[in-house]
């Protein structure tokens, strides 16, 4: 098994480019299913996540060519409409599949996806919306089981709670349903705009795109033919890039950010004092005087994000004075404060709140990564940690870095991907 190896105390320097968002093109690869002709989708990062959807593809009877940031996809071949176990387990966003299977072929199967590291995440309100719009479904056997023989009709589905993976499946079953679908408390974020952006590229008349009430007009079963698509840029990605600058109070400059969607993160940086050049999609930051703490709250967008929260602290956990980082979006994402304060963090937890009281150092020491973002927040902690860091459970990172290591060694870490002794 790999760990990334740190050792602490390099000041960073120059620039790297951004990948194209993971969780963009999640969505992007299951809405292909929805044509019957070949799809090009460009800018895709080299992530575990991008490599396992693409393969329940081909399980599903499609073909794929993937090179590099490249993919070409052709659905038209599409033979089986159950996305099994194997798949699902490893990755949640395969639930994605099941609105854009069930609007193109009235019926689909879909292994439930179970719990994940950061807490439950259930799939209810992606259900009540498929139901809403006349499919039957039975859970049966960790399946579920989707049929719309006479397929989906348009219908309003009112979210009672912001869901970006409800929006999302919501969206692609609506783009094939007859009649219109109206979609209110829609999730806002940056990777909503580019599927809806990818659907109206095929004729799918969407009102409303960016806001929190969508107007699908459906194309009554009819399959889409989608132009080339290139995947916007991945702003966690740039976050976190940014909280590396911020982190060791050096300058560093990201090629191929959109800094609109980084908005909040850059406003938070602001206030700890760093300051930053912006010229179309480039951004710069500039080291800060002092390193001030810190007051956030997790919400949907655009407010900050919750893939923000476990960086933010590691760079909490050098500031001068006592940062406050409310979680409300998921109950068990506070699970990388004990592997912080192994390396010297003072931070303790009350309920969904997280006191940070900066100290003047981190000492390297081994840790263990438990989920895609804590994973980050640990590499950011060796980048100033005197001595060695271990960072080990690096699969979690895979999922959703592209060459974070090689991006960092870039801009003057000391930093390697290890094998383990066995």
């Amino acid at each position: 098994m790999d760990y990334l190896q740190i050792n602490g105390g390099k000041k960073l320097s120059g620039s790297i480019t951004i990948s194209g968002a993971k969780n963009a093109a999640l969505p992007v690869i299951a809405a292909t299913i929805l044509s019957d002709k070949p799809v090009t989708l460009t800018n895709l990062p080299n992530v575990v996540d991008i490599r396992t959807l693409l393969k329940l593809l081909t399980m599903l009877g499609g073909n794929v060519t993937h090179e590099d940031t490249v993919a070409y996809i052709d659905n038209s071949s599409i033979n089986s409409h159950k996305a099994v176990y194997e798949i699902v387990s490893q990755m949640r966003a395969s639930i994605l599949v099941l609105g854009p299977l069930l609007a193109r072929f009235g019926e689909c199967e879909v292994s439930l996806p179970g719990g994940c590291a950061i807490g439950q995440r259930p799939i209810d309100l992606h259900l009540k919306a498929l139901e809403a719009m006349g499919a039957k479904i039975e859970i049966k056997s960790g399946y579920v089981h989707a049929v719309a023989p006479e397929g989906l009709k348009g219908a309003k589905i009112i979210f009672d709670k912001i869901t970006v993976g409800g929006t999302e499946n919501t969206l692609m079953a609506a783009a094939l349903a007859k009649g219109t679908t109206t979609i209110i408390n829609a999730a806002k974020e940056p990777e909503i705009v580019q599927l809806c952006d990818m659907l109206a590229s095929a004729g799918v008349v969407i009102e409303g795109i960016g806001t929190n009430e969508l107007i699908i007009e459906g194309t009554g079963g009819e399959p889409l033919t989608f132009p080339e698509t290139e995947i916007i840029p991945d702003r966690i990605e740039a976050g976190t890039y940014l909280c590396a600058g911020a982190i060791t109070n050096s300058s560093i400059t990201l090629h191929k950010v959109n800094a609109e969607h980084i908005r909040a993160s850059l406003d938070k940086l602001e206030t700890m004092g760093f300051g930053f050049d912006i010229d179309n999609d480039t951004v710069t930051i500039h080291p800060a005087e002092t390193i001030k703490p810190v007051n956030l709250i997790t919400v949907e967008y655009p407010g900050f994000p919750t893939d923000m929260q476990a960086q933010f602290m590691a760079v909490a956990a050098i500031a001068d004075g006592e940062s406050l980082i409310e979680e409300r979006l998921f109950e068990n994402r506070f699970m990388h404060v004990s592997e912080l304060n192994r390396l010297g963090a003072d931070i303790w937890l009350k309920g969904s709140t997280a006191a940070v009281k900066g100290v003047e150092k981190l000492y390297g020491a081994d840790v263990m990564a438990t989920d895609l973002r804590a994973s980050s927040a640990l590499v950011l902690a060796g980048l100033v940690a005197e001595g060695t860091t271990n960072v080990r459970r690096i699969y979690h990172l895979d999922r959703g870095y592209d060459n974070l290591e090689g991006k960092l060694a870039a801009l003057g870490a000391d930093i390697a991907r290890k094998k383990e002794q066995k």
